[in-house]
């Protein structure tokens, strides 16, 4: 699965205001619920859900990415939401640096295995430095839509 598939246009930030750990979560769902993406009837449903989460261990999963998740009771299917800040995030990283990639999903809960697959996807795509390297120089959500599209070339690697 690719990250682009959950993602249209309108479902990419290209510069966050937040710059702390909740206040970015809050502005990523707040730009669901303005999209239309995320029904307001749920708003507080999924902001209950994700503090739940970031309660438990920061979603920061370092190298400058955060991967907020969360399940819903409500949803049929995956919501997802892409933020950058340019400025980077203080988001309680497990290497304590800033956030500067933020991929925010809520999963229905019967699609728990969905919920796996796509935390690894996600976790391996941003994996890549050359992945984020690119998407800290894109100037537009179409640019930032067709790199998380694309299949990582593996820079570096044996035989590569």
């Amino acid at each position: 699965m690719k990250l682009a598939q959950l993602l249209s246009i309108d479902q990419i930030l290209l510069d966050m205001r937040a710059t702390e750990h909740w206040p970015s979560i809050v502005e990523l769902v707040e730009h669901l619920s303005e999209s239309g993406k995320l029904p307001r009837a749920i708003k507080e449903e999924v902001l209950t859900a994700l503090k739940a989460r970031e309660d438990q261990v920061s979603t920061g999963i370092g190298s400058g990415v955060a991967i907020p998740h969360a399940f819903s009771d409500t949803l049929e299917e995956v919501v997802a939401v892409f933020g950058r800040s340019k400025a980077g995030i203080d988001f309680e990283a497990l290497d304590n640096a800033p956030v500067h990639f933020i991929i925010l999903f809520i999963v229905p809960r019967r699609d728990y295995h969905l919920h796996l697959r796509t935390l690894a996807a996600i976790a391996k795509m941003f994996t890549n430095c050359e992945v984020r390297r690119k998407l800290g120089l894109a100037e537009t959500r179409d640019e930032i839509l067709s790199i998380l599209d694309s299949k990582p070339s593996r820079v570096g690697a044996p035989g590569a």
